[in-house]
């Protein structure tokens, strides 16, 4: 998951950074409204933003304003430290869809942003790249008309690198993506299971490229 915080205190925009991110989502921070307004207005820029109301220049409530104005849909959760009933109502009225008044458990920031990110994201019937293809609905994988063995495990690590196409991923946010089987899931295993997989799909016209000391990203071959 791609998380954009937009917060001006430095030290409270690193901890959100720390703690989301520790938690196997991609996180970028801005320090005030305009830049979070100018990097929103590209398309998939964030599946969730983390809004602060109370941004130096042009505030949280405009920010959120411009965003609804572009029709976008995105899911804002706003973070304020003004308890007033008057400012919670605002927020929702311009089009955030949660909020959170500080001081805030972290555990609780984390759940609110897994459970906006779920509610908005739409369920895919399939996934392909090159000649590979997955079925969501049966479960099944196809190299064109071959279909492909997978174990359990396998299917859920593939399944990741097709939804983060060209996309770097960590070894850990491959394991936290395919929990409940991931409590007993080692980084070691992690590497076996890619191994398999590029026997498995070597002729699909597709890669599974090691970067080395992140991760692996899968994408189309030259």
């Amino acid at each position: 998951m791609h998380v954009l915080v937009v917060e001006d205190d430095a030290v409270l925009a690193d901890g959100l950074s720390r703690v989301l991110g520790s938690h196997g989502m991609a996180v970028d921070v801005v320090g005030n409204g305009a830049q979070a307004d100018q990097l929103l207005q590209r398309a998939g820029v964030a599946e969730v933003v983390v809004l602060d109301i109370g941004l130096p220049g042009m505030d949280g409530f405009e920010v959120v304003r411009r965003l609804r104005a572009r029709g976008s849909a995105v899911p804002v959760l706003l973070l304020t430290a003004r308890d007033a009933v008057e400012d919670r109502v605002r927020g929702l009225e311009q089009g955030a869809d949660d909020y959170l008044v500080k001081p805030f458990a972290t555990a609780e920031l984390v759940a609110r942003v897994k459970a906006l990110a779920r509610r908005h994201t739409t369920p895919q019937t399939a996934l392909a790249m090159g000649r590979l293809s997955l079925d969501m609905a049966a479960r099944r994988a196809r190299v064109d008309q071959r279909v492909v063995e997978l174990s359990v495990r396998e299917w859920a690590v593939l399944e990741f690198l097709l939804q983060h196409p060209a996309r770097v991923v960590s070894k850990q946010q491959i394991i936290d993506a395919i929990l409940p089987w991931g409590d007993d899931l080692t980084l070691n295993a992690v590497e076996v299971y890619i191994s398999r997989l590029r026997l498995k799909i070597a002729d699909a016209g597709v890669s599974i490229r090691t970067i080395r000391g992140f991760g692996y990203m899968l994408e189309p071959e030259a």
